[in-house]
């Protein structure tokens, strides 16, 4: 039985790996490559559309997870989608002189899409599989999850070390590797679905069971604040890499390792993620979530802040800073922020609660802090003329990020009460039973 668990925690490993080294072959290059091809003023855009498809495909993919299709099998077509179309937006991109931003954005859109979806499944696809064999995900899942962030660093460094980072072949790379997945999603334990002739309710057949949540205050409110915390979620992944090869332009730094290396730079982010992960049991038991998001807030403002007082010169170990608290920042959120709403489930609606998760913090979220980050970035860096002037906008757009995060954090406290912390239940699923 033991040799099982532990053969199981592999294959979790190997699909872990997979998945987020899909989205490690671009997420922090794609707006360096859009920079370098005249779209800049587009970027805000590309990452912005993940929140927009996070919104409601998650959610729509789950509720068939749920209900008809295996989690498993359907992580596996949603990949082979994803893969086709990411494939087709750098055949386009490879092949074309003039990338025009209707082409290329569309191809893009549709293949996230349908990768947006699979964080949630691969989530429901391990804690099914947990589950089976009798092992607790918060004990659990953090030390195997911490294989998705190897991925993710393995992706960011062959598509720097490669060249790849300036180019659009770091979406070939993601298309070919979402392939690899597809097809390993499809070795995992299968999942339950709900039992044929079943008699449901409309919304039970929509899928909709899981919004009840929102009948109970503490999870309504940690689903906004999720939402507002969400914001922050794509902003370094958008403009770090531009922001840190922006530096280039000043003679002082051109030649800076920092500057001709920003995806390995920021490769330290996922780094320190592999090391926060493995804490976030121990935080979460003794704890609570309540601390570990006021943790997370307050990493985001620091994440930020010294984005904004660092150069890749003097200063280079600010960035290193904003890099290790990244770790504390995403993971305290992402996934101890997953494995609370899978506590407050049960397993028919496990597939859609954690669409919702995503809806609010991936989606809402993710898709407004972006836009509007865009915004402060074209108004104080690329209306400027390159150079210092453009580097001072950087730093002021950094710093107002710091003060929105640090505003949240404080909110949060006054407002979020974690009863379960002070009920001393580590598992909260017996009291959902009436509220659900």
């Amino acid at each position: 039985m033991e040799a099982d668990k532990l053969q199981l925690k592999v294959r979790m490993a190997v699909l872990l790996f997979l998945e987020f080294a899909v989205w490690g072959a671009y997420l922090t290059s794609l707006g360096a490559y859009l920079a370098n091809i005249g779209q800049g003023e587009h970027i805000g855009w590309f990452y912005a559309v993940q929140g927009v498809v996070s919104i409601f495909m998650p959610g729509l993919i789950g509720i068939v997870a749920d209900r008809w299709v295996q989690a498993q099998k359907m992580l596996s077509i949603c990949h082979v989608l994803a893969g086709g179309f990411m494939c087709a937006a750098s055949a386009y991109a490879l092949t074309t002189p003039e990338v025009e931003f209707g082409p290329l954005f569309t191809l893009y859109t549709l293949s996230v899409a349908f990768f947006m979806p699979t964080i949630g499944l691969t989530n429901s696809v391990c804690y099914a599989a947990l589950s089976r064999y009798g092992l607790d995900p918060v004990k659990h899942f953090p030390p195997v999850r911490v294989f998705g962030t190897i991925g993710f660093i393995i992706a960011m460094l062959f598509v720097n070390f490669t060249g790849y980072q300036n180019t659009a072949s770091q979406l070939l790379t993601s298309g070919l590797i979402s392939f690899g997945m597809a097809a390993y999603a499809l070795t995992m334990p299968a999942c339950p679905t709900a039992p044929k002739g079943q008699t449901k309710s409309l919304s039970e057949a929509l899928g909709l069971k899981a919004f009840a949540l929102f009948k109970n205050k503490q999870m309504a409110v940690f689903f906004i604040f999720s939402m507002l915390l969400g914001v922050s979620l794509q902003i370094t992944n958008g403009f770090a890499n531009p922001f840190i090869q922006s530096f280039g332009s000043i003679p002082e730094y051109a030649d800076t390792w920092g500057v001709h290396n920003a995806n390995a730079l920021i490769s330290i982010s996922q780094m320190s993620e592999t090391l926060c992960i493995l804490l976030i049991p121990f935080f979460l038991r003794r704890y609570g979530i309540k601390v570990v998001m006021l943790m997370a807030m307050t990493a985001w403002a620091f994440r930020f802040g010294f984005f904004g007082l660092g150069n890749p010169g003097s200063g280079v170990w600010l960035f290193i800073a904003s890099m290790i608290v990244y770790g504390i920042a995403f993971d305290f959120f992402n996934v101890s922020g997953s494995l609370y709403v899978d506590k407050k489930t049960t397993a028919d609606t496990r597939s859609s609660a954690q669409g919702l998760f995503m809806i609010m913090t991936n989606g809402i979220g993710a898709t407004c802090g972006t836009l509007i980050a865009q915004k402060i970035i074209d108004h104080n860096v690329f209306s400027q003329p390159a150079g210092m002037e453009q580097i001072h906008g950087w730093e002021t757009s950094w710093l107002i990020f710091a003060g929105y995060a640090a505003v949240v954090a404080i909110l949060f406290f006054f407002i979020f009460r974690d009863h379960d912390a002070h009920s001393g239940k580590s598992d909260i699923k017996e009291a959902e039973s009436t509220e659900i």
